[in-house]
């Protein structure tokens, strides 16, 4: 009680300075309509002002759990179009498993690890054997294709990345089909490199690379990047650089790719390769 009055009377001024300047607005505003209606709307403008900072605040707080409903809505999406896709094509004799006429499955997951700075750069991400991924199996984004699963925990999963240079990816140039290998020289996180692509092609600034299929780890026409660049090798061959479409830097949330009827391709390859 004596702080009480202690402050009281240290701030006895301004405390009455304060009531009588309350008791001044409260006689303006009730006793003149338009500095009424000014009043009012300022308190409105203030509160609307405040609500609009909190709702932003909350948005922002639930980010991470928008992000990966729309992952999992992403993955969920891309299973039902390959099998919408499989099923149409099956009147043409096309392969594709009894249960869904699918080809591949999408399995969503989110990078809890990554490198860009290396020469040889590795992706983790949070999902397992128990999920269902095993190694050699793609690893894509909604922009492009991000790695190859090469080791698999319960848990987690390793995946070399794009820009690793031991990874080599069959990649084609959409406009015209020609194909050759996309790798990663180890210099530019923004840029691979398309080798194999002979110079009689003509090849433009801005064309799309894409991937082949041939792999059987990725579908085909897969989205890569763009061509940035057309140089000379010294030999027969263009040395083509390539504009990623994903951010290697921003990855968060990616879709590994499960080809259900890879075994078999494989299996039949091997008796005659």
């Amino acid at each position: 009680m004596r702080n009480l009055l202690n402050f009281i009377a240290r701030y006895n001024n301004l405390i009455v300075f304060l009531i009588l300047e309350g008791i001044a607005f409260s006689l303006l505003a009730t006793g003149n309509s338009y500095h009424n209606s000014r009043l009012i709307k300022g308190i409105r403008g203030i509160t609307y002002g405040i609500e609009r900072k909190g709702s932003d605040i909350r948005k922002y707080l639930q980010l991470n759990e928008i992000n990966r409903a729309l992952a999992s809505e992403n993955s969920y999406l891309k299973n039902n179009i390959e099998r919408l896709i499989r099923q149409s094509s099956i009147e043409s004799g096309e392969i594709a498993d009894t249960m869904y006429q699918q080809q591949y499955n999408y399995i969503v997951a989110e990078v809890v690890n990554n490198s860009v700075n290396k020469q040889k750069n590795f992706i983790t991400i949070d999902k397992g054997l128990r999920h269902g991924i095993t190694t050699d199996m793609g690893v894509v984004t909604n922009q492009g294709i991000a790695g190859v699963i090469v080791g698999t925990s319960e848990n987690y999963s390793v995946a070399m990345s794009l820009l690793n240079i031991d990874l080599k990816i069959s990649a084609r140039l959409k406009s015209n089909g020609y194909f050759g290998s996309l790798n990663w020289d180890g210099t530019d996180y923004r840029q691979v490199v398309l080798n194999e692509i002979p110079q009689h092609v003509n090849v433009h600034t801005g064309d799309t690379v894409e991937t082949t299929g041939f792999s059987a780890m990725f579908p085909e026409g897969v989205m890569i990047g763009t061509v940035a660049e057309v140089g000379q090798t010294g030999s027969d061959f263009y040395m083509v650089k390539v504009q990623l479409t994903e951010d290697f830097r921003r990855l968060r949330f990616v879709n590994v790719v499960g080809n259900l009827i890879k075994t078999e391709r494989l299996q039949l390859e091997e008796e005659y390769q």
